[in-house]
């Protein structure tokens, strides 16, 4: 199977460069899933209805999100209808929506996505571990099991958590891949037991910014340290930034794993 995960959308820029890439995609990489980090879609804060369902036209099958999924207050009373729309899972009991969830992909395989959020240096949240475990138990990946192919989003402030999610997977997923911090990681690779992995895949938007937004914003509350501007989306070309996993039908584990980029100031990566 051919899975694409699409990092951070931020703001317009990258809402646009999303729904207009990922088409093209899909054809050229024969795709059979795309999961995109939608969190930060709306104006830089949180996502609503209308987004979710430009995504899904576009070609998207499951968007995740992540601490900002509630700063657009409409998707409190959309989450629940919406089974491709997830949230951390180890958000408490009774939170609105759903952390994890099995979705169709092409000839009748099945798609486990799951998305834990960490700990270190942000809320304090049930345990991801543990929340993940459960996951894994109820879902094991491989032929005649339970699904076809297991993605993991690991919303992390902290590369030390993700990473030993990354090996607390290992073998039982078949992509585990950071998002939050915005910026993409070049240790792309298949870890001992078969899992790919990618500390984060950085994300969909303007990188002449602060982590998406006006650098001359952002860069005024760190030399001032008062009040100032609202914080606000960079609006220039956005730079796409994804990972490429291509998993062994049999296992579900990954066979290749490649960070893919276009457009935009980085300098562009394809999957060989």
């Amino acid at each position: 199977m051919r899975l694409l995960y699409c990092g951070d959308v931020m703001g317009r820029s990258g809402r646009d460069a999303v729904i207009a890439q990922v088409p093209d995609l899909r054809r050229r990489l024969g795709l059979d899933f795309v999961v995109v980090n939608g969190e930060n879609a709306a104006h830089g804060f949180g996502l609503t209805a209308r987004i979710c369902q430009d995504f899904y036209a576009a070609g998207v099958d499951v968007v995740t999100t992540g601490n900002h999924v509630w700063d657009q207050r409409e998707i409190i009373a959309y989450i629940d209808g919406d089974p491709r729309l997830l949230r951390p899972v180890n958000f408490p009991r009774g939170t609105p929506g759903r952390g994890a969830g099995v979705f169709e992909a092409p000839r009748g395989r099945k798609v486990m996505v799951v998305q834990v959020m960490g700990r270190l240096f942000m809320e304090a949240l049930d345990d991801p571990f543990t929340a993940l475990e459960a996951q894994l138990a109820r879902h094991p990946m491989g032929a005649g099991a339970g699904v076809d192919a297991v993605i993991v989003d690991v919303h992390c402030e902290a590369t030390s958590e993700k990473m030993a999610v990354g090996h607390w997977c290992d073998g039982r997923a078949s992509l585990v891949v950071g998002s939050h911090s915005h910026v993409p990681t070049a240790d792309a690779q298949i870890l001992p037991g078969g899992t790919a992995y990618l500390t984060d895949a950085g994300m969909c938007g303007d990188y002449d910014s602060v982590i998406g937004m006006r650098k001359e914003t952002a860069i005024a509350r760190f030399v001032r340290k008062v009040p100032g501007e609202r914080l606000a989306p960079a609006e220039g070309e956005a730079t796409l930034c994804a990972v490429f996993v291509e998993t062994d039908d049999r296992t579900g584990l990954a066979l290749r794993v490649a960070p893919l980029r276009l457009g935009g100031r980085l300098a562009a990566c394809w999957p060989d």
